[in-house]
């Protein structure tokens, strides 16, 4: 093969990585996040987990396990426990993008966990197991959810969980909840019960943290209104509060009859002003409000922004 179709073809192969109408500098932001989230789960690690020999979870808890007998290097044991992982989600996960990203995500980690190790004392940042736990899940939330940002997985029990989703049906926090729960179990024999039962702390704690990093914190608020009033109460939410609003058709399933349906977003503290604004137009309207993780477009954040 020439060096030509040589470099043909590996440019067609990493044109592959990039999805329908991305550009490059969208692929360097992803691959940007999932770095910096696999060094700062590499901080936690070593400032709070692995001194406090709290085990979170999946290949890395076993790695920690390992170390308290062997002393074998953590992060390398992290990378040669996922190799086999990483086979099975090329396997049945599928595709170079999942392969590229994944190699990226768990080496940053692995190199990162054992590299800072001589930034930090042994004995960690507190001897409190209570705030190890609650610190060492938030920060290790924190990098997770900038992995999955990048629309990386953090490999280890995340391939094992998806593939037990998909060829199983299982539901992937049930997946997790399985095995990290016996990678726990683990923990609590081979250190005592009371950091097992902290570990479980750590794995909710970065559960909520992964999630609000990820997908937003949930501070936008969806409202539904059923109302005989529609113009009054839509006229007052766009002129008073200033949000867009939607008028759906709607039909009673006991009466039969056709009403519209008032939809639109707020902020968190536009929900007493919303609920004020409806019970001075109809005081017998009907009102469901629940929460949405983002809100993007016009009054919120520009969608273009995070395609």
């Amino acid at each position: 093969m020439s060096r030509r179709s040589l470099f043909v073809k590996m440019r067609g192969w990493f044109r592959q990585q990039l999805p329908p109408a991305a550009q490059p500098w969208e692929l360097g932001r992803a691959y940007l996040f999932i770095v910096f989230g696999s060094i700062v789960q590499a901080l936690a690690m070593r400032m709070f987990l692995i001194p406090a020999l709290l085990v979170s979870g999946g290949v890395s808890g076993m790695a920690q396990i390992v170390n308290y007998f062997t002393r074998w290097p953590i992060g390398l044991m992290v990378f040669l426990g996922n190799i086999p992982l990483f086979f099975l989600g090329w396997r049945h996960l599928g595709g170079r993008r999942f392969m590229l990203r994944t190699i990226v995500a768990i080496a940053a980690f692995s190199f990162f966990t054992d590299f800072l190790a001589v930034f930090f004392p042994p004995g960690g940042m507190t001897d409190d197991l209570v705030l190890n736990s609650i610190y060492g899940g938030v920060v290790l939330g924190i990098g997770l959810g900038l992995v999955y940002r990048g629309q990386g997985t953090s490999g280890g029990s995340d391939i094992l969980g998806r593939i037990l989703n998909r060829r199983l049906g299982i539901s992937i926090s049930q997946s997790y909840l399985v095995t990290d729960t016996l990678v726990v179990l683990a923990g609590g024999l081979a250190f005592d019960w009371e950091r097992a039962l902290y570990g479980l702390v750590v794995i909710y704690v970065s559960g909520l943290a992964a999630e609000m990093v990820s997908e937003g914190s949930g501070v936008f608020r969806t409202v539904m209104i059923v109302t005989e009033h529609p113009e009054e109460v839509s006229g007052k939410i766009l002129t008073v509060l200033e949000r867009g609003v939607t008028i759906l058709s709607g039909t009673g399933a006991y009466t039969g009859r056709s009403r519209p349906v008032l939809y639109c977003v707020v902020t968190r503290s536009e929900v007493n002003q919303i609920k004020t604004l409806v019970r001075e137009s109809d005081p017998s309207a009907f009102m469901v409000i629940g929460i949405a993780h983002e809100a993007l477009g016009e009054g919120f954040q520009p969608l273009k922004s995070q395609l």
